[in-house]
């Protein structure tokens, strides 16, 4: 078994497309391997904008050779503009990391909230103040978009098979209270 998982994290969007690459260690200890943002101008064509996060998406994979991505699933929003360009940037991930031969998965914004600050409604500060102690920064993750693509791709590894000492929990306590209380929910 390999000493240590590389996942790209995306945060899905079309103006601000989040990506961050961490390894993760047997012994669940992230370091930032490349955090960015893709972006794509509001009057620029759809298709121009889905290419432009394409060919962002494969100059990551390329340059840092991830073993796996993780994508921030879609979401119900009052918003259907935002959350069409989110799908579609959504869509576009899962298919490079396909083509690329990558194991793909998607976590929901909560999911990933609960497995790195261990509250599932935490807000974006939060999530930037966790991320940046988890992988030992010197400042926040800016912007936000950049900081939730490495807390989708910190999430994938704890919670898929990231690589565990022997013996060792694969879930952190806050993701075992996390999912104790999605299986209450589900009764």
């Amino acid at each position: 078994m390999a000493s240590s998982l590389r996942v790209l994290g995306i945060d899905p969007g079309l103006t601000r497309c989040g990506v961050g690459v961490v390894d993760v260690d047997r012994s669940r200890r992230g370091t930032l391997v490349h955090v960015g943002v893709i972006r794509s101008s509001l009057d620029t064509e759809i298709g121009d904008r889905l290419a432009i996060v394409a060919a962002g998406i494969r100059a990551v994979i390329a340059e840092h050779r991830p073993d796996a991505v993780a994508v921030e699933r879609v979401f119900a929003q009052q918003n259907t503009h935002t959350v069409m360009g989110t799908a579609q940037a959504s869509g576009v991930a899962l298919l490079i990391a396909s083509e690329s031969g990558l194991p793909a998965a998607t976590h929901t914004p909560s999911e990933v909230k609960a497995a790195v600050t261990g509250y599932g409604a935490a807000d974006k500060r939060q999530v930037q103040t966790m991320i940046a102690r988890i992988l030992r920064l010197d400042a926040l993750p800016q912007p936000a978009d950049a900081a939730d693509a490495l807390a989708i791709a910190l999430c994938h590894a704890w919670r898929r098979g990231g690589p565990t000492a022997s013996g060792q929990s694969a879930l952190t306590p806050a993701q075992r209270a996390w999912a104790a209380a999605e299986r209450v929910a589900r009764t």
